[in-house]
């Protein structure tokens, strides 16, 4: 197992519930109400994705003043409630995998977010770092975790993508990846798409070295199975 991807939000760092208050704030002010759960099951959208899918929900089509003039009030919210950290035991994780694995952030989140969140908790860590305004498509689309996979030089079957998102999940898999999800915010049956589902980050650790024996053993068959 050559590289680890990872999606920020919700695996990093416990960051969703700010980004879902500050959408919801900024909905608000435009005459639509929602909740938090209604961002957490759209996680790993864009801002313009989100944008479209929440006024499509009621019966709106946004126009491009729309997106930029949400979008902006949604980043100025946030910055403002915001007291983001890490996970508990994800910098240990980080520090165990390092060695061994190349590393890589796919999120959907803008990129001064992205990039201000890593510098802070997790500078130099992160070979590859793609952010929502890198892509074109976003998450569902499998474009975002497909464009780590080509920064990383790495073959699919030596990556391993971990997500907390149903959006996330689709994308890896869409993009021909093994994903394993962890719980955060919503619950085991929103995560089912996954190839692995863990109950905490304390286990992510565990989960990718059963997953880097897993992809030893199927090389070895591969390569007896060969030799013959």
């Amino acid at each position: 197992m050559k590289a680890i991807i990872f999606d920020m939000d919700g695996v990093l760092v416990d960051s969703m519930p700010y980004h879902a208050e500050a959408w919801k704030e900024a909905f608000a002010g435009v005459g639509i109400s929602i909740e938090r759960r209604d961002i957490y099951e759209i996680e790993g959208s864009n801002h313009k994705q989100i944008v479209e899918l929440i006024f499509r929900r009621f019966g709106r089509v946004p126009t491009d003043k729309d997106v930029k003039e949400l979008s902006s009030k949604k980043i100025e919210i946030f910055n403002r409630i915001e007291h983001v950290s890490p996970f508990e035991g994800i910098k240990e994780l980080l520090t165990d995998l390092a060695p061994e694995h190349n590393l890589a952030v796919v999120s959907g989140s803008n990129r001064n977010t992205v990039h201000g969140l890593m510098n802070t908790f997790f500078p130099g860590a992160f070979k590859v770092i793609i952010d929502g305004d890198d892509v074109h498509k976003s998450k569902p689309d499998p474009e975002p975790y497909l464009m780590a996979v080509e920064k990383l030089h790495a073959p699919k079957e030596e990556c391993i993508v971990i997500e907390n998102a149903p959006l996330g999940i689709r994308s890896a898999k869409s993009a021909g990846l093994r994903c394993i999800a962890v719980l955060a915010y919503l619950g085991r049956e929103s995560l089912n798409e996954a190839d692995v589902i863990v109950q905490s980050h304390r286990e992510l650790f565990r989960a990718i070295q059963a997953e880097a024996g897993r992809h030893r053993q199927h090389h070895e068959r591969w390569r007896d199975n060969h030799a013959q």
